[in-house]
Formats: structure tokens, C-alpha cells, sequence
């Protein structure tokens, strides 16, 4: 699924309305009412007080019809218009007209002193300022807002939630609407998936409202959002005549004494994801750990309690590395000339990563499309700081094109950053923000690329099939309860899923999806 921006929405919006020979104010109606059966449906006509506050824009345009269709079916609705401005869009005005003429008149906010009373019983539907927002709103109309924060009642937010701008970070933080949960009309906004934005957006999902979906992918957007529907088609069946060999070979290097857990995590991983072969190479120390842990596995080793040599005899077909191996002086030497010498494609994560930063130089070294996974420490060591959310994807696209590699950055939605394309993922929830998970992730795109998956496509293979494993459990088990070899546990779950029809698309997943990376 495409992430649109503003601009690209009104661009949208206008090739549908001439290319299905439509008008504007049908298409309001048709997305409005999409947001009033939503309503409606779990409202069944319940006696509870419904406030709709509507802007003098195409949003509030949208609020308008909302009042109206829930005045017709017979709920207790208040409508006010905030006015902020004496301009007003033909759609608002036009049905303004239409819920006047139903002998509704909406209620005119003008100051403070026009505040209604809310309570936290009743909802509220917020209308007043949609995705086309360029500049924090301000006097009467940014108290408003505060006022309604401040009542904590329900808030379904349409499009977006007022004060929020659809793609970029928000300046000023308490001219936002926190919204309960957001509508939001064809296509995610980026801003839903920033984490700085994740107070105003608790939960949301996508209403299809029937945009020109060819025009759409002749924008050529370069943001997407990865759900079941992108993911089934990069699934590679397997044939009957093939063979271990069929499906490559893994190698993993990590470990250090007191951190062989973590290499040993990735190697099961790279076996449990389907690599056909997997070798791991880390410290003697933990030569015994790993054989006893990961029988299937092909074990070489180097120095007695760190990595130093990087000699290892294994001919694979991918190489991850990073999981444990810590940065000592010995460590960072042995990984400089491993760097420099090294052909094979490469998966990167974790003191590896610190390594990297902490020798900038190296990365001119790097195998074309070598994949990178860096939880946010990681990602500021490499790339540097930045000032919000949004800043920092600019700056690890550039990084990403300037060093022609694949970024995975984990987080509540992990993006897999391919020059400027970004994909963001749908899966995953708080239960995987626990040690070790990081390094079954490595092994899970190292494993994919092994068989074959391109880069990008192993990397956003392999962040759907971790976070899916988080949802499944948690239907099962308690959240806290959840390790990293829970991850193993529930692949086969994960994978299955794509192919049952049952299971929910995660564009409609409410689960709060703060912090889930380690």
C-alpha cells in the first residue's frame, strides 16, 4: 500500500473526479458516509452524545456530512463550526446548506467563550483541520483543541488528527489533537508512522474511498506500507526436486565470552527461516554452547573468548555479522581486515554496526545492497543526529543512496530504507522489545537471502515475519512472557498465516505498536 503525500492526495483526488466523471462533493459524500457507517456500527444507536467539530475547509466539509447522516438516524449530536477564517471550500459551504436544510444549524465558535461543554462520556469527531495542513493552528482554534485534550474523552479524528501535518514532524506539540483513533482516507500518512508523533495517533486504519488507483501508482510514490497483500506475492514456494543446497548457505559470525546467546539466537534463526545450510563461526569459548544448542548447524571457530581472526574455511552464500561480538581492540582490528577482504553479500547488525561507526572509512568497502539493522543507538553512531523523526529518514536516505546499502531500522513500524523508497512495516507490538530479538531478525534475513530473496525484499520479508510472530503470541500468551526465542517459536505461525484467509490484514490492526525492537 502506497503512503501518499498531501500533495499527492490532491492529485489524486482531482484525476478521480475527472477520469470517473464524478464531482467533488459526491466523492466527500461517498468518503464521508464510509466514516459514518464506521460510527454507526459500533454505535448501533446508542444513546451517547456525539460532538462533531467541523473547520471551514474540505475536512470540515467532511464533518458536515457525518453531523448530517447522524442527525438522520436519530443520535444526539451537537455540530459546531470553528471559525477560523472567513474562507470557506464550495464542499463546505454546500453542505452546510445540506444539514441546514434537515433544520440542523450547527452552533459558531468564534473565541474561547464559545466552548461547549464535553464530557469524558461522550465522543467527540474531530473535522477541523485535514491532511492539507501547512502551518500550526493558532489563537482560539489551538485552545480548542487543548480544551478537548484536556477532557480525555473518546476523539475519532477524520483523516488526520487537527494540528497534524500528514508528512512531516510537528513544531509545536500542544496544537495537535490527540485522537483515540483516526480514519484515515485511502492510504496511511506518513505522519502515523513517526514515533514522536504517537501521542496523537493511538490507533488508525485506512478507508478505501475508491481514488484512481492507477493514477496513484503513476505517481510513483516512493513510500509504501507493507502489509499481507505486499508480502504473499514476495513468498518463494519451494520445488520437490530441490535440495538442501538449493537453498544456500549461511554463515554467522558473533559471540564473545558472555555473548554467545546472541549468535547462537541468529543461527537458529537462519536454520529456522529455511536456509538450507547454516555454519556459525564465534569465539572457542562457545564452541560447545552452539553445537549442544544448534545441532543442525556447521560450527568454526577463532580466538579463545573474542573474534580476532575472521579465518574461517566456510565457502557461504551470505554472511551475517555483528550479533555479540563486542568492540574490543582485537575485535575491531580482525574486522577491518575481514571488511576490506571481504566478497560475500552481508547482513550487519549490532556491535558490528559500532564497529562500522566507529571506522567510517570501512563502509566504502561494503558489498552493494549489504543490509544494515540498526536499533536507533546504532543508527545515530552511524549516520548522526537529527532533529525529529522526519529528519532522520531524510538522513538515512541519503546515507543509504550515498553507500548503495539497505537500511533496516527497527522500531514500533521498522522501515527498510532502499535510497529514497522507504517501506514501512504493519507488524509487530511491544512483546519484541525484548533482549535477543534483534538477533533472530539478522537471522532471519540472512537465511531469506541465502535462498535467493533479493536484499530489499529479504529485509521486508524478514521484518513482516518477525513482527507476526509478536501478534500471533500475544492472542496466546501474555506479553511480558514473550522472548526472543518465542520469535522461533511462532514462525511457522507467522508464515502460515499469509495463506489463510482468516487472519486480519494488519492495515486494520489496532494494537498499540509503541517500542517493539529491542
Amino acid at each position: 500500500m502506497y503512503i501518499l503525500s498531501p500533495q499527492q492526495i490532491a492529485k489524486a483526488d482531482k484525476a478521480t473526479i475527472i477520469n470517473s466523471k464524478i464531482s467533488s462533493i459526491d466523492l466527500m459524500e461517498h468518503a464521508s458516509t464510509l466514516c459514518f457507517q464506521w460510527l454507526h456500527s459500533r454505535l448501533q444507536g446508542q444513546d451517547i452524545k456525539i460532538h462533531v467539530f467541523c473547520g471551514i475547509g474540505n475536512n470540515g466539509g467532511d464533518g458536515l456530512v457525518i453531523a448530517r447522516l447522524l442527525f438522520q438516524h436519530g443520535y444526539t449530536v451537537n455540530c459546531y463550526i470553528v471559525n477560523f477564517s472567513d474562507k470557506r471550500t464550495d464542499e463546505f459551504l454546500t453542505n452546510y446548506n445540506r444539514l441546514k436544510e434537515i433544520g440542523e444549524w450547527p452552533t459558531i465558535i468564534n473565541s474561547e467563550d464559545d466552548f461547549p461543554d464535553v464530557s469524558f462520556e461522550d465522543i467527540v469527531v474531530d473535522a477541523i483541520f485535514g491532511n492539507g495542513l501547512t502551518r500550526e493552528p493558532k489563537g482560539f482554534t489551538k485552545k480548542l483543541i487543548q480544551y478537548i485534550n484536556n477532557t480525555k474523552v473518546f476523539t475519532l479524528a477524520i483523516d488526520v488528527p487537527s494540528g497534524l501535518f500528514g508528512d512531516k514532524s510537528v513544531s509545536q506539540k500542544d496544537a495537535v489533537l490527540r485522537a483515540g483513533h483516526t480514519l484515515s482516507f485511502q492510504t496511511p500518512k506518513l505522519a502515523f508512522l513517526l514515533p514522536e508523533n504517537k501521542a496523537y495517533v493511538t490507533t488508525w486504519e485506512v478507508l478505501d474511498i475508491g481514488l484512481d488507483k492507477e493514477f496513484i501508482a503513476h505517481l510513483k510514490p516512493t513510500l509504501n506500507y507493507i502489509s499481507k497483500s505486499e508480502i504473499i506475492p514476495l513468498y518463494k514456494a519451494r520445488n520437490k526436486w530441490s535440495h538442501k543446497g538449493t537453498y544456500g548457505h549461511s554463515l554467522i559470525i558473533g559471540g564473545s565470552f558472555g555473548k554467545i546467546g546472541a549468535v547462537t539466537l541468529a543461527t537458529k534463526a537462519a536454520l529456522k527461516i529455511g536456509s538450507g545450510l547454516v555454519s556459525a563461526y564465534l569465539p572457542k569459548c562457545g564452541y560447545d554452547i552452539l553445537q549442544i544448542s544448534v545441532p543442525e548447524a556447521m560450527v568454526e571457530v577463532d580466538d579463545e573468548k573474542v573474534l580476532t581472526y575472521y579465518n574461517f574455511k566456510t565457502n557461504p552464500t551470505v554472511i551475517g555479522i555483528g550479533p555479540g561480538i563486542g568492540t574490543t581492540e582485537k575485535t575491531a582490528l580482525g574486522f577491518e581486515k575481514f571488511i576490506k577482504e571481504n566478497k560475500f553479500p552481508l547482513v550487519i547488525d549490532a556491535d558490528a554496526i559500532n564497529l562500522l561507526a566507529l571506522n567510517k572509512s570501512l563502509l566504502t568497502y561494503l558489498p552493494e545492497n549489504t543490509i544494515l539493522t540498526p536499533h536507533p543507538k546504532e543508527l545515530e553512531r552511524l549516520i548522526g543526529t537529527w532533529k525529529n523523526d522526519y529528519d532522520k529518514l531524510k538522513i538515512a536516505s541519503k546515507f543509504s543512496t550515498d553507500y548503495n546499502v539497505i537500511l533496516v531500522l527497527k522500531g514500533a513500524h521498522t522501515v527498510t530504507i532502499d535510497g529514497e523508497t522507504m517501506y514501512f512495516n504493519s507488524t509487530g507490538n511491544p512483546a519484541l522489545a525484548t533482549a535477543g530479538s534483534g538477533d533472530v531478525l539478522t537471522g532471519f534475513i540472512t537465511g531469506l537471502l541465502a535462498q535467493g530473496y533479493e536484499a530489499k525484499y529479504a529485509a521486508i520479508f524478514g521484518v513482516y515475519v518477525h513482527g507476526k510472530t509478536a501478534d500471533i503470541a500475544v492472542q496466546e500468551i501474555a506479553i511480558e512472557t514473550f522472548t526472543a526465542t518465542s520469535i522461533l517459536t511462532y514462525l511457522s505461525d507467522a508464515i502460515l498465516a499469509l495463506f489463510n484467509e482468516d487472519q486480519l490484514d494488519e492495515s486494520e490492526d489496532e494494537i498499540d505498536k509503541s517500542s517493539p525492537e529491542e
